[in-house]
C-alpha cells in the first residue's frame, strides 16, 4: 500500500471536494510531484466500479504499477488514446485523462479531443485531467481539453469560434501570401474561469531543490550541407544524386533547413536519408563513456546515432536503466510519462518547435532528491535551431503564469 506524501494528500482531500461538487477537476501539477498516484488516490475516494486512464503507450507499464501501489479493489483499465475505439463496452464511473494538453488544438477539435468527448458523452462520469503543462503556448488552448465535459465553464458557447468571442482578441496574420485569423491571444478570463476546477502545485511546493541547467553546444556545419542550405533559400528546390529537396513554400523551406542543419533529409520520394554524422560524431566523442539520454525530432537523425553510437545505444527504456547504454527517444514520444533519472546528462539532438517539448522532455531528470540537472542543446553554426529555441523560450510564459497565477 502506498504511503502519499502530505501535499498529495491534501490534494487528494481538496480534489475530491472538487470534483464531487462541479463533476470534473484539473489537476495542473508540475512533472515529478505524483499526479499519476494523486490521481489514483482521488478515484479510490469515490469507490467506483470501473476506472479508465487514457495516456500515451510509453507510460502504460509505469501507470499500472501505480494502481498496484495503491491497491483499490475497482476494475481498473489504462490504454493509450490513440486505441480508444478498442475499449471494451463498460460503464466508466471515472475517467482520468492524462497529458490533457494532448487535446489542446484550436481553432478546430483534434481527434483525439472529438473521440474523448464522445465517450465522456456516452459514460457521463466523473473527469480528471492531469497535466504539468496545461497551457504550454496559449491559453486558448483549454477550450479543447475541456469542452467534452458536460457542465464545464465555457459549455455555454456553440464553439470554439463563439467561445473566442468573450475569451479571446482574434487578430490576422499573413502566412504564405494569405491573411488568416490568429486565435493564440487568449485572455486571462480562459485561466478565471476554470479556476474552480484546478488545483495547480509546483515542484517548489513539492520541496524539489533541483535546478536546471542548459548549455548550448555548437558545431560546425560541413560544407556540402551549407550549399544545399544556401541552394533550398535561392532556388526552392535543390537535388541529391536522382532525389530532389523541394521547398516550394515558407513551411516547406522552414522542414527542410530544420532537417538539413541537423544531416538528415526527407525527399519528395518519401525517402529519408543520413546526410551527414557531424552532430552524431560531436555526442560519442563529447559524451564518451557518459551514460546520457538523447533526444532526436527526425526517424533518419535516430539512424546517424545508431550509426555512430552502435551498441552503445538503446531505445528500450528498460534496458537503459539496466545496463551502461544511452538512450535515443523521439522528442513528441519521450517527453511525456518517461524517467531518465539514470541519465547523467540529456542531449537534444535537435529541438522541436512545441513549448510543451520544451518544458517536459528538459525535466525528464528531475527527482526529489537530485539537486542539479544538466541539459545540453546541440546546434549547428549559423543554422535555424538557434532561431528556434529562442522561440519556444518565448512561449514557455503560458505554462509559468497558468502556475503562479492562478
Amino acid at each position: 500500500m502506498v504511503e502519499f506524501r502530505d501535499y498529495q494528500s491534501k490534494i487528494i482531500e481538496d480534489g475530491l471536494g472538487i470534483i464531487k461538487n462541479k463533476g470534473f477537476l484539473y489537476l495542473a501539477m508540475e512533472v515529478r510531484t505524483g499526479k499519476t498516484l494523486t490521481s489514483l488516490g482521488i478515484a479510490d475516494k469515490l469507490n467506483p466500479s470501473n476506472v479508465l486512464f487514457l495516456t500515451k503507450k510509453k507510460a502504460i507499464s509505469s501507470i499500472e504499477k501505480d494502481y498496484i501501489l495503491i491497491g483499490s479493489s475497482y476494475n481498473f483499465h489504462v490504454i493509450n488514446y490513440e486505441s480508444m475505439h478498442k475499449l471494451p463496452s463498460i460503464k466508466w464511473d471515472v475517467v482520468i485523462l492524462d497529458e490533457a494538453h494532448s487535446m489542446s488544438a484550436f481553432p478546430k477539435p483534434s481527434k483525439r479531443a472529438k473521440d474523448v468527448r464522445a465517450m465522456l458523452t456516452k459514460n457521463k462520469p466523473y473527469v480528471i485531467l492531469l497535466s504539468g503543462t496545461p497551457t504550454p503556448e496559449s491559453y486558448s488552448q483549454m477550450y479543447h481539453q475541456v469542452y467534452g465535459i458536460p457542465g464545464n465553464p465555457y459549455s455555454q458557447y456553440k464553439n470554439f469560434y463563439r467561445f473566442c468571442d468573450d475569451h479571446v482578441i482574434v487578430s490576422s496574420k499573413k502566412i504564405n501570401g494569405y491573411n488568416i485569423n490568429d486565435y493564440s491571444n487568449g485572455r486571462d478570463s480562459i485561466l478565471e474561469a476554470m479556476n474552480p476546477y484546478i488545483i495547480s502545485y509546483t515542484q517548489k511546493q513539492a520541496g524539489f531543490t533541483s535546478e536546471i541547467d542548459e548549455e548550448v553546444l555548437t558545431v560546425d556545419t560541413p560544407d556540402h550541407i551549407k550549399e544545399l542550405c544556401d541552394t533550398l533559400r535561392r532556388d526552392k528546390v535543390a537535388y541529391v544524386g536522382d532525389e530532389v529537396i523541394l521547398a516550394d513554400t515558407g513551411v516547406k523551406l522552414m522542414s527542410k533547413l530544420h532537417q538539413l542543419y541537423s544531416g538528415t533529409v526527407k525527399y519528395e520520394s518519401g525517402k529519408g536519408e543520413v546526410l551527414d554524422k557531424t552532430k552524431a560524431e560531436y555526442l560519442k566523442w563529447k559524451f564518451d563513456g557518459v551514460k546520457i539520454g538523447i533526444f532526436y525530432k527526425f526517424t533518419a537523425e535516430l539512424e546517424a546515432l545508431k550509426s555512430v553510437f552502435k551498441g552503445d545505444l538503446t531505445t528500450d527504456l528498460e534496458e537503459f536503466d539496466n545496463s551502461d547504454k544511452c538512450i535515443a527517444l523521439q522528442i513528441v514520444s519521450g517527453r511525456e510519462g518517461v524517467s531518465l533519472r539514470n541519465a547523467k546528462f540529456i542531449v537534444f539532438y535537435n529541438i522541436d518547435f512545441s513549448a510543451t517539448s520544451y518544458w517536459q522532455a528538459r525535466d525528464r531528470m528531475t527527482t526529489m532528491d537530485r539537486a542539479y540537472n544538466k541539459v545540453y542543446w546541440l546546434f549547428s553554426r549559423k543554422g535555424i535551431e538557434s532561431k528556434i529555441y529562442k522561440t519556444v523560450l518565448n512561449k514557455k510564459n503560458y505554462t509559468l503564469n497558468h502556475f503562479y497565477n492562478t
